[in-house]
């Protein structure tokens, strides 16, 4: 038979009372619960800890446990030769062989302790969860799912549907998991990248637990025209040569339609034109901007008359565009 330390099991010295147990096994439940807990092997040490409980909190068990002498996890060990015959109770049978240890106390008659496939300590298969000695109420599991939103519908709000894998137990104990659908009201002004919590969507609570809660994670989906930083717009202003050099009135597209701007004389490619208040809505109150970004775009094909005009302008111009190259030669 291979020895289980319980005390190691419930990260406790071995004269812990009462008290020290009970407390022990809720902080470790709660942080190992298959409900709740979502690192590989948690369910394993779920049960590890809740057999580990079922007999330490039992003071006659946990006597009957410690005759048994100290030995190491995994080691091989034997019951004192009169261990039987002092803590057998009524009804209780004769230890068989190959069996684990919480086996052995099942067959003593100490009842059916947290190991083989139930959730023991309170976790009880029956759905009973948090009513037996020991339980408590657990919270349920928060869940996140995410969704793609149009920049028309974060400005204007939304409902979108969503479909989850929830975790329940199976009718054996196991867990297993579900999935659920529903709907959630996504409120006019959110960002891409914003979490909103819905409370009470989450997992089911145990015990007299609450449910956790949802949190749906916002994307924003590519728009053909404008470019999102928060709630802030973006957009890229094509305008003529000539527009950049004598200025002009232009109309520029918005979410909710076209603004009138007027370009300065003299504005160079990257520098921005901004409209206060057009871009995304905020969630209480204002909005973001809208910022056009001048992008000087020289026509693919020019006819006779232009082509005149401008060797006119080259002429007329002592504009350098490379001042800096100016005596590169001499220092090649």
């Amino acid at each position: 038979m291979k020895f289980k330390d319980y005390y190691a099991a419930l990260e406790l010295e071995r004269d812990a009372d009462g008290d020290a147990i009970k407390k022990a096994y809720r902080r470790l439940a709660r942080r190992t619960h298959p409900d709740v807990a979502k690192e590989p092997g948690a369910e394993e040490r779920f049960k590890e800890i809740s057999e580990a409980y079922q007999t330490l909190s039992d003071p006659e068990k946990r006597q009957a446990y410690d005759d048994l002498g100290r030995h190491g996890s995994g080691e091989d060990f034997s019951p004192p030769p009169d261990w039987e015959s002092r803590f057998r109770r009524e009804g209780g049978q004769p230890a068989g062989q190959d069996v684990d240890l919480a086996d052995l106390f099942e067959q003593m008659g100490f009842g059916v302790s947290g190991g083989a496939g139930g959730f023991g300590g309170g976790f009880g298969s029956s759905g009973g969860f948090g009513q037996q000695a020991g339980g408590f109420p657990v919270r349920g599991q928060d869940l996140e799912v995410t969704t793609e939103l149009t920049l028309e519908q974060a400005a204007q709000g939304t409902e979108v549907a969503f479909t989850l894998s929830v975790p329940s137990r199976r009718a054996d104990g196991g867990m297993a998991r579900e999935p659920r659908s529903g709907t959630i009201r996504v409120p006019r002004g959110v960002a891409d990248g914003e979490r909103l919590r819905v409370p009470g969507r989450g997992g089911p609570g145990h015990g007299g637990g609450p449910a956790g809660d949802l949190f749906l994670e916002i994307r924003l989906k590519p728009h053909p025209r404008f470019r999102p930083v928060g709630h802030d717009l973006y957009l890229e202003l094509p305008i003529a040569p000539w527009e950049a050099a004598l200025g002009a009135e232009i109309e520029l597209p918005t979410l909710a339609g076209t603004a009138r701007v007027t370009v300065r004389p003299g504005m160079r490619n990257g520098q921005k034109l901004r409209l206060a208040g057009k871009g995304l809505p905020r969630r209480k109150e204002g909005a973001g901007d809208l910022y056009g970004v001048i992008q000087i775009v020289m026509p693919e094909q020019i006819g006779d008359r232009e082509r005149e005009l401008y060797r006119e302008l080259a002429e007329a111009s002592a504009f350098n565009p490379r001042p800096s190259f100016e005596g590169a030669a001499t220092h090649g």
